[in-house]
């Protein structure tokens, strides 16, 4: 059973195209969540300084690409540098992942109507 119709089937109605939307945004919340989670204790536990929502500040702030707001005074142990490090590697590759997640269903709707409208159907 596939996911989505190939291109010799009809366009699925607008229902179905919502409901793999909301599918695919909840799919993609949760690893969104559970990124997010890593890096709070990664955060907490690398950098003993870091209160609960220093932790939340950092990990949001990378996670979604800005960089660490880290306080000056604070020097970042070695083991902080590499978590910070793999974290920031771990994120960009979420954040694509995340994306990819949300715009297939409204990717595929465009180009399965592109064909249509094409072969004439």
């Amino acid at each position: 059973m596939h996911m989505y119709e190939n291109k010799k089937q009809q366009l699925a109605p607008r229902s179905i195209y919502y409901q793999r939307l909301k599918k695919n945004i909840f799919f993609a919340a949760i690893i969104l969540a559970a990124s997010l989670l890593i890096g709070i204790f990664g955060y907490k536990i690398t950098v003993p300084q870091f209160d609960w929502y220093d932790s939340l500040l950092n990990a949001s702030m990378i996670l979604s690409g800005m960089g660490p707001v880290i306080d000056a005074n604070i020097r970042l142990t070695k083991a902080a540098k590499v978590f910070a490090s793999v974290y920031a590697i771990f994120s960009g590759v979420s954040f694509l992942s995340v994306f990819s997640i949300v715009i297939a269903p409204v990717l595929h709707r465009f180009f399965h109507k592109f064909h249509l409208d094409d072969s004439g159907k």
